[in-house]
């Protein structure tokens, strides 16, 4: 398995997917949760037909091993590594995708270094960087009261924010898990099984960790200088973001659209494959 030494000299895996004879640059891939195994984001829709694709295991995730020092959970950290794997890569500038938290690592690597991105793809993101935290994932939810998993699910949402036994965490994933989908079928289900198991208890609460007022503000000042084009990606049967927080985080770019996709959930590439890797492969070859 490959692994790429970063700016602490920790040794961190990554997986390639796709030809390595693709006339098309690679597409680094980062995973969300937080700190959930990269495996969940599969070949992206089929993206890896065509071209490569590599997706990095974040510290404590996946094979990447534990951080010594819980600081390095902390996303801007997190970016120093996506910095490392580039120049372990050979890449002087590259295209970037992150889905859902990957998206905030995928932030600060742009405000970092604006310089090394052709095209960034935020897939589903979260916008508590741009300090707001809209409500329309609710009212997504709300409104799909009708369908047969809706009781179950809205359950489990409440008796998540009080359970701390991991096991019955896990199993209160998964029965909430339906709101995460544009519909609740065999693909959505199978993988929707893998998040209990893929989830990194210690990654995830150290996300945040360390980053203050003063950095929030720094990180959105440095993303008016990426000028590269940025692709946020929504879907409009997103109950776990929905659909506000997209547009919030485009707006904190210089050159950035948005794409919503019509009765998608929060996995794209899961409810609506084809669609998903369409519209990212369009972006990617936009002059």
């Amino acid at each position: 398995m490959p692994h790429f030494r970063t700016y602490d000299d920790t040794e961190l895996h990554y997986r390639v997917l796709g030809p390595a004879d693709s006339p098309r640059p690679p597409l680094v891939c980062l995973a969300g949760g937080p700190g959930r195994d990269a495996a969940y984001l599969g070949d992206l829709g089929g993206l890896a037909g065509d071209r490569q694709l590599v997706l990095p295991d974040s510290r404590g995730t996946g094979d990447s091993p534990a951080a010594a020092d819980p600081a390095r959970y902390a996303f801007p950290q997190l970016a120093e590594d996506v910095e490392a794997l580039r120049a372990h890569l050979g890449l002087e500038r590259f295209a970037l995708l992150a889905h859902d938290a990957g998206a905030a690592v995928a932030q600060a690597y742009a405000a970092g270094y604006p310089q090394r991105l052709t095209r960034l793809v935020l897939v589903c993101p979260g916008s508590r960087l741009q300090g707001e935290l809209p409500d329309d994932a609710q009212e997504i939810f709300a409104a799909r009261a009708h369908e047969e998993w809706w009781p179950t699910a809205s359950a489990a949402v409440r008796q998540l924010a009080e359970a701390s036994d991991l096991g019955e965490v896990r199993e209160l994933l998964f029965a909430a898990a339906p709101l995460a989908y544009g519909r609740w079928e065999e693909p959505q289900q199978a993988h929707a099984a893998t998040e209990g198991e893929q989830l990194g208890p210690v990654p995830r609460a150290g996300f945040w960790q360390g980053v203050d007022e003063h950095l929030r503000l720094a990180l959105l000042a440095g993303l008016r200088e990426a000028a590269c084009p940025v692709l946020v990606v929504t879907g409009d049967r997103d109950g776990v973001t929905g659909m506000r927080a997209g547009e919030l985080v485009a707006e904190s770019f210089p050159d950035a659209r948005v794409r919503t996709l019509h009765e998608v959930g929060h996995y794209p590439w899961v409810d609506a494959p084809q669609l998903f890797a369409q519209a990212i492969e369009d972006f990617l070859h936009t002059a």
